[in-house]
Parts: structure tokens; sequence; C-alpha cells
């Protein structure tokens, strides 16, 4: 297939050149619509009880969880005094007629609540609701914005909730990609040139780059058609659509540059390319691919997003890295090293000196290099068993952004009653099983009060009779109350109200709402689905890297190796962000938790990842050790063949990682800096001296297999070379970048 693959592009390399240049530039006009098609949303499991309370409340009730907030400070310090009274009923007046808001509600409107007036009197508080999808409520929270911006007689306001909160995160994203571009960009550019010595060379990576970013652009359009996609998932796409297509075009450019070394010609060298570096690149990538289509089996399409933005961008890349790259070459031949940069000579793609004195350094003391490296990993995993989870609140986001500072104010000033949870019941309770019901909600721990359409109740006694609005609990459907927390909703105690809430099991259906109760859900769903998708990752992983290789141990070893590579970068995820360690020099607000999702994608992300520098080395060795039948020297050669390449693509990859570290919402700044440190850690530990001492202690049963799997393979693996590459046969003509003929022979 893939002597095929690069005769066929040798012979059409101009016409190759010219189809990707159509595809590229179709897929970049429809894919820059993707982003008005994107939403900051999918932290929920659609199909849970607390996505059901909502979707209740909203079709049968028309009411559910405020997602906007006003805070509204009189300019004298009391709320109840004339001129603020009037200027807050006018503000709920004009907010009700923006359009997208659903449902207003006030302090002045409902009779002057305590709970909706802060401690000192000096601020309350307008409640409102932006139905419709996460991007419609987005756009509504800019409407409001824009209506209510400006000096107003007698009070200030202020902008919060869930909704506002949102419409910060996809503001921050905007400037984020902008920010990492310009940070990513020039250093990839600088250091690609240090890489190749040479301009062209260096500059062809970035035409991959490309082709994968506006593919995969094109891809989520296409996607985002027919279901919902995460806006986050861009960040994914540029960071994986640059790497990878560097860490590709460094193994495609570096072996076409051996093959001409060796004196082979152009065409002939593009051919050896495809079939060596090419297959390598293919089943690279679809081992990361794999790894990133676990995600697609959680219900959060938070998650999802980032399986198809992955899998896009990786199958993307590779076919950018063994059809449109190889036609380039092709065509440059030779010139591939033009435009050298003045005093420095090319590296030597024959192998590295000092990566085979490493290599020999390491063998001559495995099991010390082995106990020495599984200790630090493993030190550095400690901090994961404390792992408490969370979902994302205002916390993540800056700490001057006024959605934030207006939403923390609202917590810190008002308690917690614009987050109570809604609790909706069916039509089959009667009066006295409901009152039984809302006495024992009362009672549960860390609930502040209960409101409901009879009245207020708290610790099992009834505080206060019904409110103005207490109409909207009551529908032809059933009946809905709130329940306000006394503590902060994403936390562990709140966790346990929700709990409380649940086991109280009324003879009738009630289903607990609100974000605490997405958060108890969402972490069911995803504990639920985990070990499926970990089974899914190692049994494809290991049914690939055996197709490849043939050999058990090696597929085993990989999968064991990457595990505990990465929970090593999840303990340090976990020490930083969960704990606030650094928290000042990287700017963020540590919370205590962790993002519920992120160690899922991280761990995909990065598993992928690793696997792909695994099998970089792995495919050199396995060349080596078929052509010489020497364990040692075919991990010397292994590592000292691809430990430039291997280390150039990581230092590359964690560069697109570590801008967007730099990003200023915290659970991308966790994605940005784990996933850089998860890249370097696998290519200058795992790959520099776990992997080799390992293979070291195995000897030749590095590539054992039972007999049966052996037959296996030999019928269905995807050796196709043999360890054998296309030659030149007697008096054939060579191929060079003014074309003639390609030899047919393949031996």
């Amino acid at each position: 297939m893939f002597t095929a693959l690069g005769r066929l592009v040798v012979r059409r390399a101009r016409l190759t050149l010219f189809g990707s240049l159509v595809v590229i530039a179709l897929t970049a006009i429809l894919g820059g619509g993707v982003f008005s098609l994107l939403s900051t949303g999918g932290f929920e499991d659609p199909g849970s009880d607390s996505a059901r309370a909502g979707e209740l409340l909203e079709d049968e009730f028309g009411a559910g969880t405020p997602n906007i907030l006003l805070v509204v400070t009189a300019d004298g310090a009391d709320v109840d005094a004339p001129d603020a009274a009037t200027a807050g009923l006018a503000l709920g007046t004009e907010l009700a007629a923006v359009e997208g808001v659903d449902e207003v509600t006030s302090y002045w409107k409902l009779g002057a609540p305590p709970s909706l007036r802060s401690g000192d009197g000096s601020s309350a508080l307008i409640l409102a609701r932006a139905g419709g999808e996460d991007t419609d409520a987005e756009a509504t929270v800019q409407r409001v914005r824009d209506r209510l911006d400006g000096d107003r007689d007698a009070v200030t306001v202020e902008i919060g909730g869930a909704a506002a909160i949102g419409e910060a995160l996809g503001h921050g994203l905007e400037q984020d990609l902008v920010r990492a571009e310009l940070i990513a960009i020039p250093l990839t550019l600088l250091l690609l040139l240090l890489v190749f010595r040479g301009v062209v060379a260096a500059l062809l990576p970035l035409v991959v780059g490309g082709a994968a970013t506006f593919g995969t652009f094109f891809v989520l359009w296409a996607i985002a058609q027919f279901t919902d996609v995460s806006v986050f998932s861009i960040n994914l796409v540029m960071a994986l659509g640059l790497g990878l297509a560097i860490d590709y075009s460094l193994l495609m450019v570096s072996r076409f540059r051996e093959e001409l070394d060796a004196g082979h010609g152009v065409g002939l060298a593009t051919i050896r390319t495809v079939e060596s570096a090419g297959r390598t690149v293919v089943f690279s990538g679809v081992t990361v691919a794999v790894a990133l289509l676990a995600l697609a089996a959680f219900p959060l399409y938070f998650l999802r997003s980032f399986a198809y933005a992955g899998v896009g961008v990786v199958l993307v890349a590779v076919l950018a890295a063994v059809i449109t790259l190889p036609a380039l070459l092709m065509v440059l031949g030779h010139r591939v090293n033009a435009w050298r940069l003045p005093g420095m000579r090319r590296g030597g793609e024959t192998g590295s000196l000092r990566w085979a004195a490493l290599a020999e350094r390491v063998l001559r003391r495995p099991g010390l290099v082995t106990g020495a490296v599984v200790a630090l990993l493993v030190l550095l995993s400690l901090p994961i068993l404390g792992t408490r989870l969370g979902n994302p609140d205002a916390r993540v986001l800056p700490a001057d952004v006024p959605a934030r500072q207006a939403t923390e104010k609202v917590q810190r000033d008002f308690g917690f009653a614009a987050e109570a949870f809604p609790v909706v019941t069916n039509g089959s309770a009667n009066p006295a099983e409901m009152e039984a019901y809302v006495v024992a909600v009362s009672r549960v721990a860390h609930v502040a009060e209960v409101v409901t359409a009879r009245g207020t109740w708290a610790d099992g006694q009834r505080v206060s009779g019904p409110a103005p609005d207490s109409a909207r609990y009551v529908a032809d459907a059933g009946e809905w109350f709130e329940v306000v927390p006394s503590v902060l909703p994403i936390s562990s105690q709140a966790e346990e109200l929700v709990h409380g809430l649940r086991d109280l099991a009324p003879p009738f259906e009630a289903l607990v709402g609100g974000s605490t109760a997405q958060l108890v859900d969402t972490k069911a769903a995803i504990f639920s689905v985990a070990p499926w998708a970990a089974l899914w990752i190692s049994l494809a992983t290991f049914a690939l890297l055996f197709a490849m290789f043939g050999s058990f141990l090696v597929p085993l070893k990989a999968i064991v190796l990457n595990t505990v590579n990465l929970t090593a970068m999840l303990g340090v995820m976990v020490w930083i962000f969960q704990d606030g360690n650094l928290s000042g020099v990287l700017e963020f607000t540590a919370t205590g938790m962790t993002d519920t999702s992120m160690p899922l994608l991280m761990f995909a992300v990065a598993f992928g990842l690793s696997m792909d520098y695994e099998v970089f080395l792995l495919a050199r060795m396995k060349e080596e050790y078929d052509r010489t039948g020497d364990n040692h020297v075919a991990i010397v050669t292994g590592i000292a063949r691809t430990g430039r390449i291997v280390t150039a693509a990581a230092l590359v990859l964690s560069i697109t990682f570590f801008a967007f570290a730099a990003s200023g919402i915290t659970f991308m700044k966790m994605f940005g800096l784990g996933l850089g440190i998860a890249v370097l850690i696998d290519a200058f530990l795992v790959r520099a001296t776990l992997v080799p001492a390992l293979m070291k202690l195995a000897g030749a049963a590095n590539w054992w297999a039972p007999g049966w799997a052996r037959r296996l393979h030999a019928r269905v693996g995807l050796d196709e070379t043999g360890g054998t590459l296309s030659t030149e046969p007697p008096g054939a003509p060579v191929v060079d970048e003014r074309s003639g003929p390609v030899p047919e022979h393949v031996s």
C-alpha cells in the first residue's frame, strides 16, 4: 500500500500539490464559519435527573434557574430609598424588554425579601433567565450589556450569573487563541530553523500544519450542523494541528534527507520515505486517534467535541503528511536543503553520536535506570490520590473580569439565594404529602431555606407566607420549589446536600436540579463510562501495536509506561491547580477542586501523543532488529536515529501547548501546561531512558509472541515491507526532481 502510494505521488507530484491547494482553500472558506456554531457549554449529562429537571422547568413551568444576575447598588447606600426603588423597578422593566430574556424578578418586585438584599442594605438583586442554547444565552447577555451600560440615576449596575460567565469565557477564548498564536508560531519557526538548519525545510511543517488546521475547522463545521460542539475544542485543533504536523514533517523530511544522503535519486528517496516514515506516520496517527476516540463515549458534549476535533486533526495531518508533503519533497528534490542558515551545518540525520552515547550509558545499568525513573514518576503521581472533582465556576476567569466580580459579589453579600436548587415534582402528590416533603427538605443539612408556592420553610418551620410571584411554582404538570443552600454550590458540602435531598425518596417523583446536582450527575456519568473508555484505549492500542510489530511485550510495555507517565503529569496538575501551588506565578485562583472533565481529556490526548513517540522509536528499532537480529544494536540505533527527531518534535509540540498556559481561563491554563509537561516528560525521561532500559532487560523477548499470534500476524499484520524498502534494479534510471521513470521493482 505505501509503496503504491509513494509511486503515485512521485508520478503525479504537481497534480497532487494542485489538488491539495484546492482542498485547503475550500476547507478554509467553509471551515471559517465554524466559530459562530460553537458553544461554551457541554459540561452536563443530558440524560441525567438534573438535566430532566431543567427541561421540565422550562417546558412545563416556563421557569428555570436564573442565569443573569444584576447587582444594583444604590448611590445613597440604601436600596429602599424612593429614588433607588424607582430605578430598580425601571431596570427590571427594561431588562424584561431585551430580546432573549424570558423571566425577570427582583428585590423590589417581590416586596423586598431580605434574601435579595445585601447585609448592609446598599445593594439588591434583579434575577433573570436567558433561554435557549448556550450560544443564545451568551448573545442575550451581550444585548443586556449593550442596553444597560452607561450612567444611571441613583444606582450602578453590575452583570453576573452563569450566562455572563459563559459569555466571558467565549470572549476570553478568542483572546487566548490570538495570544497563543503570537507566542507559538514565532517560537516554533525559530526552533524549526535550528532543527532543519534551512529555511525551506523549516517552512514545510507549517504547510502541513495549515492544511491540518483548516481541514479540521471544516470537519467541525460539518459536525456542528448536526450536534453541539464545544468552542474549547478549537484549542486542541490549534495545538495538535501545528504540533502533529511538525512531528510528522520532522520524521518525513529527516528520512527523505537520509535517503538522499545515501545516494538515492529524488523519486526513489520519496518512495522509500513514504514506505518507512510514511508508514510510521500513519500508524502513529491511528494510535493517537484511537485514544481520542474514547472521548466520544461520554455523554458530555464538551468531551465529545474533543474527540471530534482530535480525531479530525490527526487524520487530516496524516493525510497531509503522507500525500501533500511527499509531493512537495518530490518537486523540491535537493532544494529541500536550500537557504541554509549562515554558519550552521546540517544536523546528522544519519544518527546522533550523543544520543547513541546516552543509550549506551543507559544499557550499561538498565535495572538502576528503571528503578530510579519509575520511583520519580510514582513520586510525582502521589498528589492524584487527593483529587477532588468539581465543575468550573466564576473563579476560572481572571479576577478582573466584571462577570466574575459581580458573581462573587452576589455570593459574598447575598448568601446563596441566587444559587437555589430547583426541585421539580409531578402532579401526583396531595397537599399533605407535599408539605411533609418540604418540611423534610428544610431539615436536610446545609439547607438555608425552602421557598414554595405556600410559603418559605427553614429547619422544619414555616417562616413566611407566599411571595407575590408564588403562582409561578404551580402548573398543570405539577409543582416545583427552590432550595436555598447555606454553602458554596460547587463544594463537597453542597454535594452532600444533593445526596441528602435525593435520599428522602418521597412517594412521588421529585427531580433535583441546579449546578450542584449537575456536578453530582456529571461525576456519575463519567465514572460509569471511564472504565470502558480505558478498556477501549488499552485493547485498541494493543491490537494496533501488535499488528505493526508482531509482539506481545511491546504493546503491554507501552501501555503501562504511558499510564505511569500520565498519572505523574496529572499528579503535578493536582499539586499546582487544585492545591494552589504556583497560583501566584501562574495567576489563577485555586478552588480546592479539579475540573471534572480535564483529567479525562488530558489523559486521552497525552496518551495518544505518547504513543506517537513510542511508534516513532519502536518502528526504527524494529527495522534495525529485522536487519541485524541484535537487540542491543537495535536499541542504540533506534535511539540514535530518532532521538533528535523526537526531542525536536517534543520541544515544538510543548511550545504550542505551553502557549495555551498563558490563557486567562484556569482550566485551559491547566490543559496547556499539563500537556506540555507530559510531552517533555515522555520525550526526555521515558523515551530516552526508561524505554531502552526495559527493552535491554527484556532482551529477545521484546519481539516475542505465541505461535498462534505469530501466525495471525503473518496473515493480517501490517508490516508490508517485511523489513526491506524499494530499491533500484540494475540499469534502472535514477529519478530526480526533473522527473523520469519510477522503478517498479520492490525487493
